[in-house]
């Protein structure tokens, strides 16, 4: 890497700055999810490295400005995985993976205490610039922390409930009244406490999600196939729509069961 971006080295690796990688490193991220959940083991290696190339030309950008080297960051990993575990490292007990959960989050908020970088709110070292729902999931689970949170599920399905009842009211609302606005806003609400309610069912909602998205992908193609192709498809009426769309459901439902 060093030597891509060294004067003689590729051009486009040398154009390239903190701002300009950022959208790479999350789609390899991506791409790393999807290897795993098709079990493509070979994939995953290649997608791994395409990952630690982030690293890499990260810490290679960060040498160059004089802010730190890859050594830095393995010393500085290395170093955080001794300190927060001291139930191996250490003299502490931990019996449990609970107990190791509560363990890492004091020496969490030990670390933040002493750190240089002061933060307003606990919630500010929730990233910002991460996908929304692991964003809604993190919010949710550090206002927890401090018991801003439901008892249960119970209370989440009844403010589903309630959500749903608010953007419907705003959908309802006479045209002149209605505001995009305030729909956004209601269904933001919505899918927040959806998100909240994956938490207390200590589901992920963004693998719960990407599963649904792979499952809606097989169906539609079973439509498309059933249909004879997507031009077929699309010339079919909604109820032959609706009778592929169950037919592939259906055809889906007896696999897992045989």
């Amino acid at each position: 890497m060093a030597r891509l971006r060294a004067p003689g080295g590729c051009p486009w690796d040398r154009e390239q700055t903190f701002d300009t990688i950022k959208p790479y490193t999350l789609e390899e991220t991506y791409e790393v999810f999807d290897a795993i959940e098709r079990r493509a083991w070979p994939d995953l290696r290649d997608e791994l490295g395409d990952l630690l190339l982030q690293v890499l030309f990260y810490a290679q950008m960060a040498s160059e400005a004089g802010y730190f080297t890859i050594q830095d960051v393995a010393s500085s990993l290395n170093a955080k995985l001794v300190r927060r575990h001291p139930h191996v490292f250490g003299d502490a007990v931990a019996i449990h993976s609970t107990d190791v959960l509560r363990n890492w989050e004091q020496i969490k908020q030990s670390e933040k205490k002493t750190s240089a970088t002061h933060r307003a709110s606990m919630l500010d070292d929730v990233p910002r610039a991460m996908p929304a729902i692991m964003e809604a999931a993190k919010l949710g689970s550090r206002a927890a922390k401090v018991g801003f949170d439901w008892p249960d599920a119970n209370g989440l399905f009844e403010k589903l409930h309630e959500e749903i009842g608010e953007l419907k009211a705003e959908l309802t609302a006479a045209p002149e009244t209605q505001s995009r606005a305030a729909i956004e806003a209601e269904l933001g609400d919505l899918l927040f406490t959806a998100v909240n309610l994956a938490r207390h069912l200590k589901i992920d909602p963004e693998s719960a999600l990407r599963a649904t998205n792979a499952k809606f992908r097989r169906r539609f193609a079973a439509m498309e196939s059933s249909a004879g192709g997507s031009e077929a498809l699309a010339a079919s009426t909604p109820s032959e729509l609706d009778l592929l769309w169950n037919q592939a459901k259906n055809a889906a439902s007896e696999q897992l069961g045989s």
